[in-house]
């Protein structure tokens, strides 16, 4: 492999691996956007998947979760909550700030775009090798932690870091 710019085979690799990452990300974007995983407006799925993982949040926290604005994600709950997927709850810990729930419909919701994802997942996989897919995972995986770690998202100990302004 031609090193290019960069000083060192691994170095040469890793940037391969970040523009095909960047050019499968538009590819998926567009497949999203036709499978219903992204609106117009937004991700649904993304916001629908965090409150399924992570329970009831703050828009602040799901903001601070990815690399969007406050305003972007109050606005997504706000559209996502008029069409029934989401709901504010009073929050214990702090009054101005509600917590965002998945509704029922919502919950029905994440589940067939779940089902349908898996779907398209096995018919992009059946000719590749499992084991390639799943070192290509703990790869990107890695580069996720140090990213964030070099963004100062997180420590050293892999705690979540406030962010700072800028």
């Amino acid at each position: 492999m031609a090193r290019g710019y960069s000083r060192t085979e691994a170095g040469a690799a890793l940037t391969e691996v970040i523009l095909l990452t960047l050019l499968a990300g538009f590819k998926l974007r567009a497949l999203g956007r036709r499978a219903g995983f992204i609106s117009a407006r937004g991700g649904v799925w993304g916001l629908l998947r965090s409150l399924k993982l992570g329970g009831p949040q703050t828009v602040p926290a799901l903001a601070r979760s990815r690399p969007v604005s406050r305003q972007h994600i109050q606005t997504l709950a706000d559209a996502m909550a008029a069409e029934g997927l989401l709901a504010f709850k009073p929050n214990p810990a702090h009054k101005r700030s509600p917590l965002v729930t998945l509704t029922a419909k919502g919950e029905q919701v994440y589940e067939a775009l779940a089902r349908k994802l898996a779907a398209i997942s096995d018919d992009l996989a059946a000719d590749m090798n499992t084991r390639g897919i799943a070192d290509t995972a703990k790869t990107l995986t890695r580069l996720i932690a140090k990213l964030e770690r070099w963004l100062g998202e997180v420590g050293e100990d892999g705690k979540a870091l406030r962010r700072r302004r800028a």
